[in-house]
């Protein structure tokens, strides 16, 4: 072959490749357009079972022709949190069975009747609705058969590429039913939906490669299986960055892809044999094309059937990777429902889980405090992480209620949604005195306002260290008794602030941004000491249980 000729037939697959994938997008993109929100109220709407999942994603993928667009919108949808882990691998394995509607199309009618006797004016016609003076829905659906048109014009330019080229291209020296051989056509399938990202292009390719005689049955049927895993590529790249779920739900589309293309490999002579009898019986004819379709079809279908049944283990075993930090932290240690049939042990439980939030609800509160910048990322994950425990905690607690429990744990227990109501102001307060201290105008030259707040953050910090109830001797008395000094202490501040700031020493946006740094502060110490009061009830509690001492919940209060 001379170099002409080759640069010539490149040249040609270049160009046919690229008018397929122009196709496609023109379709995806108007029909997305023209359904509205229609894709994602499906998505969100039609996944309250597993088989509605596979519907929908199925039905989806086969209107857009695009199982990379549908896979990553539900990629897009559990990254926001509107759908879960289980119910979007349902739409997974739909997407996949929805994906083989483009052989269908192509060894349909790419291969039954003259592309150019309607390809062309589809063109034409899609143009006129693009061109018409309404936008809309109107302008999408042009650009739809227009995309249509431009879809089998490029399946026309393949097929007339490889039909000439037979000669040419020698890739029938690599064919036959070894696994060596198999394995070369399934890496040609996987690298050509790699560099194309679409494995509907990859389809296109393979069947006007195997009409043109490029290669044989057996092999075009590798290579499809190798497109079908090679099209996990688009969803692997979307969740860079992504949230944990999300790269959960793309390890799961891997699988997938990965268990089904090896269980099709595993069973391909005998599928090809068995689907050549089916394609007979339903009056199909004998074309090989369709016969792959069909080939392309069953295997993905086999493989939902085969996964089906598992995917609640695939699910539980997809939620044990990629933990982050956050996660980790956000999963309750001590609560568990077997220590429900014992009340004490249960307040025990409650006692060291709400130390716990105690401990971040004071890391972000401190954080704030001693810091003059905006809430950072790790205080808006702490955030996440208490407001998910605090959840925890009060499903565990409203359980509890429904027992029969001792009256005296009755009043713990609202003791301890006390107590998590508190943590949960601490939380927001430190959230707020961050943005105020962000966005606030400073005490300006004022070193001596500037030297009183900053002695007035360091006696809070100080203080919300001491309320710690293991510490031992704790004393709630004690810490009441430094809570009122630090209210004084707050008064005299507020008031020098406001004197200054009558003299023209301060400015008026700089007091109120100043008082309302301050307020918070104080506020944070007041929840801190309720929250503090009300946790040494639970571990009083805790204590009598260990050593066999009674108490009262009035005595613990005044201690």
């Amino acid at each position: 072959m001379n170099g002409s000729s080759l640069f010539s037939i490149i040249g040609s697959v270049i160009g046919g490749v690229g008018l397929f994938l122009l196709g496609m997008r023109l379709m995806t993109d108007g029909l997305k357009y023209a359904a509205g929100t229609s894709l994602r109220d499906i998505l969100e709407n039609s996944t309250s079972t597993p088989l509605r999942g596979i519907l929908s994603g199925a039905l989806i993928t086969s209107l857009v022709q695009s199982s990379s667009a549908v896979t990553v919108a539900a990629i897009g949808f559990v990254n926001a949190g509107l759908l879960d882990l289980s119910h979007s691998i349902s739409i997974i394995y739909g997407s996949n069975i929805g994906t083989t509607m483009t052989g269908w199309l192509v060894s349909m009618v790419g291969f039954k009747f003259n592309i150019n006797t309607f390809a062309i004016p589809l063109v034409g016609i899609g143009m006129l609705f693009r061109l018409s003076p309404h936008e809309g829905r109107r302008s999408a659906m042009g650009d739809v058969l227009a995309g249509f048109g431009v879809f089998f014009i490029g399946v026309e330019v393949l097929k007339t590429t490889f039909a000439g080229a037979g000669e040419n291209i020698n890739l029938l020296s690599f064919a036959g039913d070894g696994f060596a051989s198999l394995s070369i056509f399934v890496a040609i399938g996987f690298l050509l939906t790699l560099l194309m990202q679409s494995s509907s292009a990859s389809m296109a390719v393979i069947l006007t490669a195997m009409a043109g005689d490029i290669i044989t049955l057996n092999n075009a049927a590798a290579t499809v299986i190798g497109a079908n895993v090679g099209t996990t590529s688009t969803a692997a790249l979307s969740v860079i960055g992504a949230t944990s779920n999300a790269k959960r739900l793309a390890t799961g589309h891997v699988i997938f892809n990965i268990v089904t293309g090896i269980v099709a490999l595993a069973l391909l002579p005998f599928l090809l044999t068995f689907l050549g009898k089916i394609q007979n019986f339903l009056g199909l004819g004998d074309s090989p094309a369709i016969l792959l379709a069909l080939f392309h079809t069953i295997f993905n279908v086999l493989g939902v059937l085969l996964l089906y049944p598992f995917t609640k283990s695939l699910v539980k075993t997809l939620n044990s990777f990629f933990h982050t930090r956050e996660e980790d932290e956000a999963q309750t240690r001590h609560l568990d429902r077997n220590v429900m049939a014992t009340p004490v042990m249960a307040m025990q439980a409650i006692f060291m889980e709400l130390k716990r939030i105690g401990d971040i609800a004071f890391r972000m509160a401190k954080g704030a405090i001693s810091s003059e910048a905006g809430p950072s990322s790790r205080m808006l994950s702490d955030k996440h992480v208490l407001d998910q425990l605090i959840n925890s905690v009060g499903d565990f607690i409203n359980l509890l209620m429904r027992k029969n429990m001792p009256p005296d744990l009755d009043d713990l227990l609202a003791n301890a949604l006390r107590i998590s109501g508190y943590y949960v102001d601490l939380s927001e307060l430190a959230i707020d005195l961050a943005k105020i201290q962000n966005n606030k105008v400073h005490t300006g030259g004022h070193e001596k306002l500037a030297e009183d707040l900053h002695a007035m953050r360091r006696d809070v910090v100080n203080l919300l260290k001491r309320f710690d109830v293991d510490l031992p001797g704790y004393s709630h008395k004690e810490r009441k008794k430094e809570l009122e000094e630090l209210k004084e202490e707050y008064r005299a501040l507020k008031a020098r602030m406001l004197r200054e700031a009558s003299k023209g020493n301060l400015t008026v946006s700089q007091m109120v941004a100043d008082l309302e740094a301050i307020a918070r502060i104080r506020r944070i110490a007041e929840q801190a000491e309720k929250a503090a009061r009300y946790l040494l009830t639970l571990r009083i509690e805790k204590e009598k249980e260990e050593n066999g001492e009674t108490t009262t919940l009035s005595k613990t209060l005044s201690r």
